[in-house]
């Protein structure tokens, strides 16, 4: 695992012990949020039919969402989370629900002897992972036309816009009324991401820009739907 997904483990980590200590839990949702705002773009139906199909939630977090593809539409989910204490999250709430199995374990290597999923998504996270070092895995641990969903950043909270090289820029995850915790993110304009990922072998069919409810928020998110190529 490179050094910066190391250092951005650390800093979910410490994320996720103070929800813990603050004993907080989001809701399963009554839709899938590809953003941090409540009824922004799409929901599931952008990851095709998924009833029984597996589909890997990559960054799981406290598993609310993979809870809720499980129990509203059926998916057998694999919720993959490399942080202990989100991981420790997901288990507390959601151990019994039938149709997740939740993994501590980093991404990457569980797909290195993973059976291929039928679709895979990310909220907010697949941005905190080099995509040189993920989506070779990916590309060889989903199967011919599988669906790949993401969110990620694309302007942030201070106006500033994605790049357009390959490389992490320092952002922050913020929980009110306490300091923020810096981590390592790939921020890059829409064009970029199309471009890594037809590298390694997906073929990009939308990328959406979602904007914050509010005008006076520059965050803007982007949402990006892929599928991996058909194998030779």
């Amino acid at each position: 695992m490179p050094d910066i997904e190391a250092l951005n483990a650390d800093a979910w980590t410490v994320y996720g012990q103070r929800q813990l200590n603050r004993e907080f839990m989001p809701p399963v949702p009554e839709q899938l949020n590809w953003t941090p705002w409540e009824g922004v773009g799409p929901g599931a139906e952008i990851l095709d039919e998924i009833a029984g199909k597996r589909v890997l939630d990559i960054g799981s977090g406290a598993g609310h969402h993979a809870v809720h593809l499980a129990r509203a539409h059926g998916a057998l989910m694999t919720a993959i989370e490399l942080s202990p204490t989100q991981h420790e999250r997901a288990i507390q709430h959601f151990s019994d629900v039938r149709g997740v199995r939740f993994l501590k374990s980093d991404v990457v290597e569980h797909l290195r002897t993973a059976e291929p999923y039928d679709a895979a998504y990310a909220i907010g996270t697949l941005a905190c992972i080099d995509p040189h070092y993920l989506l070779p895995a990916l590309g060889d641990g989903l199967g011919s036309g599988a669906r790949l969903v993401f969110s990620a950043l694309h302007t942030n909270l201070h106006g500033h816009a994605p790049s357009s090289v390959v490389v992490p820029r320092q952002e922050m995850i913020r929980i009110r009324d306490q300091e923020p915790i810096p981590l390592q993110m790939w921020v890059l304009t829409p064009q970029l991401w199309e471009d890594v990922l037809v590298d390694h072998g997906f073929r990009v069919e939308a990328i959406d820009l979602l904007r914050a409810p509010t005008a006076d928020n520059p965050v803007v998110v982007q949402l990006i739907r892929a599928r991996r190529t058909s194998r030779a």
